[in-house]
């Protein structure tokens, strides 16, 4: 039986959904319970949170794990990249206030930056020589 971590809701659960179903995978989809087998494969669905996805796999809780890569950067667990689907893209920005003059990247040195991917944010402001202090939120952003 092979176990794989999907997100519980949104548009990447969505699109992994879909991408079973193209593949003939029968899932109650609308038993949307922790742990769901499928009818008609060795296969068993684990709904999680898409911050969980990672550690889930590097732990052997699932065998394979569908997340957004910027989890998995975030996450950095062992687990290893198999496969890029090619769905469900994300983009992360850095924004600033309307009214403020922006001349490029330099704009952020010395600023505080809000994230809730202090560690894609690290590398990305340590790649461009950008000093700012990061303050970590969390929940619902």
């Amino acid at each position: 039986m092979i176990r794989i971590a999907v997100q519980s809701k949104g548009r990447l659960a969505d699109d992994t959904m879909n991408l079973l179903d193209e593949a003939d995978i029968k899932i109650n989809a609308k038993r949307r319970t922790l742990l769901v087998q499928s009818s008609n494969f060795p296969l068993e669905v684990l709904y999680l949170r898409d911050d969980d996805i990672p550690q889930s796999v590097s732990t052997g809780v699932a065998d394979l794990g569908i997340v957004g890569e910027n989890e998995y950067v975030e996450r950095g667990g062992k687990a290893e990249i198999v496969k890029r689907l090619g769905f469900s893209k994300c983009r992360l920005s850095l924004a600033i206030p309307k009214a403020q003059e922006y001349n490029g990247l330099e704009w952020f040195n010395g600023k505080k930056i809000a994230t809730s991917y202090p560690v894609i944010l690290h590398e990305f402001l340590d790649k461009n020589n950008i000093k700012a202090e990061i303050h970590v939120i969390t929940g619902s952003v």
